[in-house]
């Protein structure tokens, strides 16, 4: 299995869990509160969301990685708020791009 074929595996296991949140506002306050391990950010998000979502991050010590676009994930932006499923899903993103930003 490639890696990006990988990413979406564990992306969509995450969303059965119910471990996955997605949309700006949802990912916005899973990252406030505190329950985001890891964000995605669509690499074809604005030049706005993208810098939200890494100041954001940064500030609350959550890595941030740019990865897919809005159409093949879904949205601009999620939230993995499952330990397991995070140290997965970071260390397959990690393999495949690089991290962005923590």
């Amino acid at each position: 299995m490639k890696g990006r074929d990988k990413i979406a595996g564990m992306l969509g296991l995450a969303e059965r869990a119910g471990k996955l949140v997605s949309g700006e506002s949802k990912t916005l306050e899973a990252v406030r509160s505190g329950k985001a391990l890891i964000c995605i950010v669509a690499a074809d998000a604005s030049d706005n969301t993208r810098k939200l979502f890494h100041d954001k991050c940064g500030f609350n010590n959550v890595p941030v990685f740019e990865y897919g676009t809005k159409i093949s994930l879904g949205h601009a932006s999620m939230a993995v708020c499952d330990e397991n499923f995070a140290k997965g899903i970071n260390r397959l993103l990690t393999d495949l791009e690089g991290k962005i930003e923590s």
